[in-house]
């Protein structure tokens, strides 16, 4: 049997983090999910967030890219959601949600970057 790591934790260390999931991109279900005090429904976010992740791969397509998504970047008025899809199996993605007026947009991608070299699925 293959080892699988699924351990997101170290994603609530990241400066404004609100909440964080690793998603079954196929399904919209979560495999690991780490939240704060904030109130964020994280299992409705990470599924909402597979049909982006969908969306953007058949973008891709049909324009004819042979290419992969490293990040999605979402900036809303007072949140950054970062969507990113594991190097080693892209139909599974990190996605972080953090307070925009806290967080360090370059820190936070390194830190899910690495979170990502973590993971075994």
């Amino acid at each position: 049997m293959a080892n699988i790591s699924t351990d997101i934790s170290e994603l609530a260390n990241i400066q404004g983090f609100i909440a964080a999931c690793l998603v079954d991109g196929e399904s919209g279900l979560m495999l690991a999910n780490e939240t704060s005090a904030h109130k964020f429904d994280i299992e409705a976010a990470g599924a909402a967030n597979t049909e982006v992740v969908r969306a953007k791969n058949e973008a891709m397509k049909a324009l004819g890219l042979d290419d992969h998504i490293e990040d999605i970047l979402i900036s809303l008025g007072t949140q950054l959601h970062l969507i990113r899809p594991l190097a080693s199996n892209p139909m599974v993605f990190v996605y972080v949600a953090l307070d925009r007026k806290k967080a360090n947009l370059g820190l936070a991608r390194l830190a899910v970057k690495n979170i990502e070299g973590t993971l075994k699925i």
